[in-house]
């Protein structure tokens, strides 16, 4: 069903896209929140994965993947914004539960967040993919840009060092 609303989609059809995006809205949300930290801009940068896939729907070449290239924009552009604004991505633990206090609706733990924040951007985003949205390596490799090797090695880069910083559960 999914693959034959992407295909109206584009050619055209809003309603189509529309319906498709509703469906990952939430997943894109939660995504943009672990990069971004805040409520308004994981939201600033949905709205802009929106514009940007209503855009360049057209550009997807397998309607099969049409998740995978959501979370790959979103990735992208939370990284850019953040990249292009010059902020840190650390949030010092104190505010950790000012945001768990906040945003209620978003299931990560205090020790989540704390661990994703142990991270580099590479390592964030392929923990991400790998524990959160449950993807393959050679879907993650895909996804990235990335050789599947050095999926697998950043991964295990990042689990060394949480384990080195004692959340190894």
């Amino acid at each position: 069903m999914n693959r034959r609303l992407v295909k109206k989609a584009q050619k055209g059809d809003d309603e189509a896209f529309l319906r498709l995006f509703q469906q990952y809205e939430h997943d894109l949300y939660r995504t943009a929140f672990v990069y971004m930290k805040n409520k308004d801009d994981a939201l600033d940068i949905v709205q802009e994965v929106a514009y940007k896939s209503f855009k360049k729907i057209d550009t997807l070449r397998t309607p099969a993947y049409f998740k995978t290239w959501l979370i790959r924009m979103t990735i992208n552009t939370a990284l850019n914004t953040l990249k292009k604004e010059k902020r840190l991505v650390t949030l010092d633990p104190e505010h950790e539960s000012f945001i768990e206090g906040e945003e209620p609706d978003i299931p990560e733990t205090f020790s989540l967040h704390q661990l994703i924040d142990e991270l580099g951007e590479n390592e964030k985003s392929i923990v991400l993919l790998k524990y959160y949205y449950g993807y393959t390596f050679p879907e993650i490799a895909e996804i990235l840009h990335i050789p599947l090797g050095t999926a697998k090695s950043i991964l295990y880069r990042a689990l060394k060092t949480l384990r080195k910083e004692g959340f190894d559960e």
